[in-house]
This record gives C-alpha cells, sequence and structure tokens, in this order.
C-alpha cells in the first residue's frame, strides 16, 4: 500500500498558504522507537568506552601551578611582578572592573563598557592584598616589622621614589644562595618588603595566605591566580603546554589530549584580525557569539533561513532510509 500524506490547504481563514508553517499532520507510516531501550544502549556503549580509553591514555596529571613553584622557578620574575603589585602598576592593578575602578579602562561595545555595568564585584587592592596583607601575617621576620612601620609612615611621593628605584634596580638583580641581590641605593623598606614576600612565597605560606577566605573551604582561587597571570611565568608555562588564547587554548588540554572541541566556533574569533589585537577582542567576541546564538534560536522565525531545509532537501538524506522503504512500498 502506498503512504498517503495530506496536502497543505491552500488557505486558512481567508489567508494565503505559508509553506513553511501550515503543515498538516503526518498520516503516512510509523515506526515504533523505544527510547529506553536506546538510551541503556548507548550509556553502556559510553562507559565502556571511557573505562577502556582511560585506562590506554591516562589523562593530564600536570602539577598545579603555584605561587611558590614560580618563586622558585624563576625568583627574579616573581620580585620584578611583586613590584609592580605593591606601586600599582600590574595589569590586575590596572584592570578596572570587577577588580577596581582603575579610570579609563574596561573593554567596550563602542561607548558601551561592559566591564563596568556590573562594577566592582571582586576588589583586589593590589598592594594590600598581594604584599603588605600577607607580610604582615609574617611580622616575625627579621626586621619586616620595621620595615612596614616605616612603609605606613612615608608619604605617597616618597613610596613612589622608592618603588621607582627598586624597581629598576631589579632589571639588573640577580638571586643566589636563597638571597635577592641588587645595587645599593635609596630603597627605604622596599628591598626588605619584598625579599620577605618572595622567601613567604618559595615557602608555600604566600600561597596560604592568598586563599583564606570565610569559608570553611577555600575555593577562591581568584587572588593567586591573578598574581600569577602578572608575571611572565604562568605565560610561559601555557606557552609550553600550548595553551594560550593564540594557541586555541580555550579548548585544549595540556600535553596531547582533546579539548573541548565544541569551543572552536569561539575561539576562532580570537585567532583572525582584527580580534587578534584588538583590546577589546572579548567584548566584541562576545557580542558576536550572542548575536549568532540569537540568530540560531530565532531560525524557526526568520523568512528564508527558516526555508534552507525545505529547498536544500536535506531531510531526504538524512531520513534515506525511510523514503527508500516508502518509494517501495509506493511501487509495489
Amino acid at each position: 500500500m502506498s503512504a498517503q500524506r495530506q496536502q497543505p490547504p491552500s488557505s486558512r481563514s481567508g489567508r494565503s498558504s505559508n509553506p513553511d508553517r501550515d503543515i498538516a499532520d503526518w498520516t503516512g507510516p510509523k515506526i515504533r522507537y523505544d527510547l529506553i531501550k536506546e538510551f541503556t544502549i548507548a550509556l553502556v556503549v559510553v562507559a565502556l568506552l571511557t573505562v577502556l580509553l582511560a585506562s590506554l591514555f591516562s589523562s593530564p596529571d600536570d602539577k598545579p601551578v603555584t605561587l611558590k613553584s614560580w618563586a622558585a622557578s624563576q625568583p627574579l620574575d616573581f620580585a620584578q611582578t611583586a613590584i609592580t603589585e605593591l606601586n600599582g602598576t600590574s595589569e590586575t592593578a590596572t584592570y578596572g572592573p570587577p577588580f577596581n575602578n582603575s579610570p579609563g579602562a574596561g573593554q567596550k561595545i563602542g561607548p558601551i563598557s561592559l566591564q563596568r555595568i556590573p562594577g566592582v564585584t571582586h576588589p583586589i587592592n593590589t598592594a594590600l592584598d598581594f604584599v603588605i596583607g600577607p607580610l604582615q601575617s609574617d611580622i616575625d621576620t627579621p626586621g619586616l616589622r620595621q620595615a612596614l612601620a616605616q612603609f605606613r609612615r612615608s608619604s605617597t611621593a616618597q613610596r613612589t621614589k622608592w618603588e621607582t628605584r627598586y624597581a629598576n634596580a631589579l632589571g639588573s638583580g640577580t638571586f643566589r644562595s636563597d638571597t635577592l641581590h641588587v645595587k645599593s641605593g635609596d630603597y627605604g623598606p622596599i628591598a626588605t618588603m619584598i625579599s620577605s614576600l618572595l622567601t613567604m612565597a618559595r615557602s608555600g605560606a604566600l600561597d596560604g595566605a592568598l586563599l583564606r577566605s570565610s569559608q570553611f573551604y577555600g575555593t577562591d582561587y581568584t587572588k593567586p591566580l591573578m598574581f600569577l597571570a602578572d608575571g611572565t611565568y604562568l605565560a610561559n608555562v601555557g606557552n609550553s603546554y600550548h595553551v594560550q588564547g593564540t594557541q586555541w587554548g580555550m579548548m585544549n588540554e595540556t600535553g596531547n589530549y582533546p579539548g573541548q572541541a565544541w569551543l572552536w566556533l569561539y575561539t576562532m574569533w580570537y585567532q583572525i584580525p582584527p580580534f587578534t589585537t584588538s583590546h577589546n577582542a572579548d567584548a566584541l567576541i562576545w557580542a558576536i557569539m550572542m548575536v549568532l546564538t540569537l540568530c540560531l534560536a530565532l531560525v524557526p522565525f526568520i523568512p528564508g533561513l527558516r526555508s534552507i531545509p525545505r529547498i536544500t532537501r536535506i531531510y531526504k538524506i538524512i531520513w534515506r532510509s525511510h523514503y527508500k522503504r516508502l518509494k517501495t512500498s509506493s511501487s509495489s
């Protein structure tokens, strides 16, 4: 017997037929589909594949990047970054929302600054949170109490002079015999403070100091991560694992492991001009993805776009077995 399908009416309530929407209910043959059976089979197959592939290939088990590993591996870079946190010139200190209200900071779409809409939701004062605060918890270090007291008593102008001199001296500084060495100069308490912070980081105490929270479990890693990001160590580690943004890093795993392939559409934009060099890349790409997402959600309502499946007849390929049976039954 041949399958019959009702033809769409030429008009409904006096209006012309719309081929995209005025489709009558299907009255042709139907096939039973056991959803529970299909789900069970898929679950078992995926579970077996997961166990098999995990036993064969394992998974990335790289040691975490910490302030301790940074200070132990590149102590001079740590000290150079610490002074920028203290004098307020680091990337975090000048980032703007959600960390601070740094003037002129924030990515924009035209005149709209997306960063400033929610405001400062996670305040970070780099001098207090990354340097002075942790040092106050290590006040028993020889000379540190006096250094902090001298720093507090000094004027902003005097602090700036000390910090600038010490930052310049670190450019030719060295680290040997577990001690930071710079040329002699008038650095006030800054040399003692940065050296003490480096010692604290190398012992692992700084990681704990920046993870302190009112919660029982410390799960907020924002501060140590932002401190790490201001130096070059974390970027170098990311580059060695090919997880930088310019290396499709958002969708990669460390080592030779596949990442989140479904993120390719998002990360693709970071690889092409003008987003590769734009300071507003994050905001612009976010806007593009919102437009694409909206287009996808509104496919049934966009004339022309909603007609693509009907015009291309792609469904004939997807359901080819069904149409083959239908053709056989029609000819019999």
